[in-house]
């Protein structure tokens, strides 16, 4: 059975953190997830502080992500499709 690792003076997670003969692991708050070993307490609650971080980082929005991948921004009124071109079409002189 691991032995539960507990910091009194820290709330956040304290008994996300086990100790196995390998080392330290800390877990996902659901418990499915087991991220380790670690030499020491403090590293494996650095790595948990980190990805909890990581998690909490504002996601890009999606027009954002479109221009990452080179979407285009205009979207033909007839169909409701992205253009085909990087710009939207000029229309034709008469």
């Amino acid at each position: 059975m691991p032995e539960e690792v507990a910091e009194p003076d820290a709330d956040n997670g304290r008994d996300r953190i086990v100790a196995r003969p390998d080392g330290y692991h800390w877990l996902t708050p659901d418990g499915k997830q087991e991220f380790g070993p670690f030499e020491t307490v403090e590293q494996a609650r650095a790595d948990m502080d980190a990805a909890n971080e990581r998690a909490l980082a504002p996601a890009i929005t999606l027009p954002e992500a479109e221009r990452e991948i080179g979407i285009a921004e205009w979207l033909d009124p007839e169909t409701g499709e992205p253009a085909e071109g990087p710009s939207p079409p000029c229309p034709e002189e008469e």
